[in-house]
């Protein structure tokens, strides 16, 4: 079984090389009155896509959990819906949408194992308009554990392993702050109606970016420009290549329980300070999972000593960070949570050698929260409070560090 599905892989991405000579490219719509997933004959569920033309694409299934994922260069989803498709025995779910630049993805969550018996787009000479049709059957559990695995380049956007380095700017260099809109792409974070927090959280990032530029004395990177995905580690590595000095990531998450409500800021920790901040990091990492990332080649540990040390610098770094924050935007006004400071083991704070926080800037599950955070003046209000907490941070770690070398 796993060597027929190997040379199927193989098979997809030659036909991908084909399809990129023969001219088809991005950007395909998908026609939602042909498309559908369906039960087929003995436990097998059938997917047809309908698209407006031929593009390059792939498939393949990961394990822990079971999923099949589809990548294509690229496809509009337009309004569909995971409902509009139907159902079939042995898929629990689907969800679709961007993933990297030029590259959407779909990915099929599986109640059970299922190999692909069938993958084929078929692509009309007369109208260019191609239909993907994509079978899968029934298959025995150790058999797709062993074919289970992403082609071609299982880490396709996860960095490799990096080894921290602490790096000093001089006192007069423009400080480096990497702002990281959470989640984006086929991962739209919180809902709230028509609300999306990836959308809010972009929206929200440029706008501090925009606040601190105009502030001097900021270089500022965005972890994303655009809706697409970005991997967990593919968010710490940025801060990495950029040689981040602060590293910023931006949540509006819905919680049910507590009533969490206002501003709240987390760093790393890996007992969490309570039981919300705990399942908060928790469904930070399976998001990583639900948009079909490949995790069994990532490595979670660098040398111990080596991220032992450069956190023994950090973290003292991190802590005045956060109260800074924290004091500026209590001068400022803003709504803060009641304990606006917690802890959590998210792995998107994991840089041992940046300074790290995760922001709530306030809860979607929350009314009154939902509003400001849809509101350009309250936002208008958090950038400038963020903004001078930066200020008075980057100030008084310079005189820190002036001291230390006196």
């Amino acid at each position: 079984m796993s060597r027929i599905f190997l040379t199927l892989v193989l098979g997809l991405w030659a036909c991908m090389a084909t399809a990129q000579d023969a001219g088809f490219s991005a950007l395909a719509r998908l026609d939602k009155a042909s498309s559908n997933l369906s039960e087929g004959w003995r436990g097998a569920a059938e997917l047809r896509l309908g698209l407006s033309q031929g593009v390059p694409w792939r498939v393949f299934t990961l394990d822990a959990p079971r999923r099949v994922v589809l990548d294509f260069k690229e496809v509009d989803w337009g309004d569909l819906q995971a409902a509009d498709l139907g159902v079939a025995e042995g898929v629990s779910a689907v969800r679709f949408g961007a993933y990297r630049p030029g590259w959407s993805r779909m990915v099929l969550d599986l109640e059970r194992a299922m190999v692909v018996d069938t993958a084929e787009m078929a692509v009309d000479v007369g109208t260019g308009g191609a239909t993907l049709t994509l079978v899968l059957s029934p298959a025995d559990t150790l058999e797709f554990a062993k074919a289970a695995g992403a082609p071609h380049d299982p880490r396709w956007d996860l960095p490799e392993p990096a080894t921290p380095e602490i790096s000093r700017a001089e006192d007069w260099a423009e400080t480096i702050i990497v702002i990281d809109p959470g989640h984006g792409g086929i991962d739209p974070g919180a809902e709230r109606g028509d609300v999306q927090e990836k959308t809010l959280m972009l929206m929200f990032a440029r706008e501090l970016r925009d606040v601190l530029r105009r502030a001097g004395g900021f270089e500022v990177v965005l972890t994303r420009d655009e809706d697409v995905f970005v991997s967990l580690e593919g968010r710490v590595a940025m801060a990495h290549q950029h040689q981040a000095d602060v590293f910023v990531s931006l949540h509006a998450d819905s919680l049910s329980q507590g009533n969490a409500k206002g501003a709240t800021f987390y760093t790393l920790s890996e007992e969490a300070s309570d039981a919300a901040s705990a399942l908060l990091a928790e469904r930070h990492d399976r998001a990583d999972i639900l948009s079909g990332v490949d995790l069994s080649g990532a490595d979670d540990e660098v040398t111990d000593v080596l991220l032992d040390l450069a956190r023994m610098e950090t973290e003292p770094r991190t802590e005045t960070l956060v109260h800074s924050l924290v004091d500026a935007l209590k001068e400022g006004g803003v709504r803060l949570n009641r304990k606006p400071l917690r802890e959590a083991a998210f792995s998107v704070l994991k840089a041992a050698d940046v300074p790290s926080v995760l922001v709530e800037l306030g809860f979607m599950s929350d009314q009154q929260d939902l509003a400001n955070l849809t509101d350009p003046g309250w936002r208008a209000a958090m950038a400038a409070g963020l903004r001078d907490g930066l200020l008075a941070w980057v100030a008084e770690d310079k005189a820190t560090r002036a001291l230390v070398r006196q």
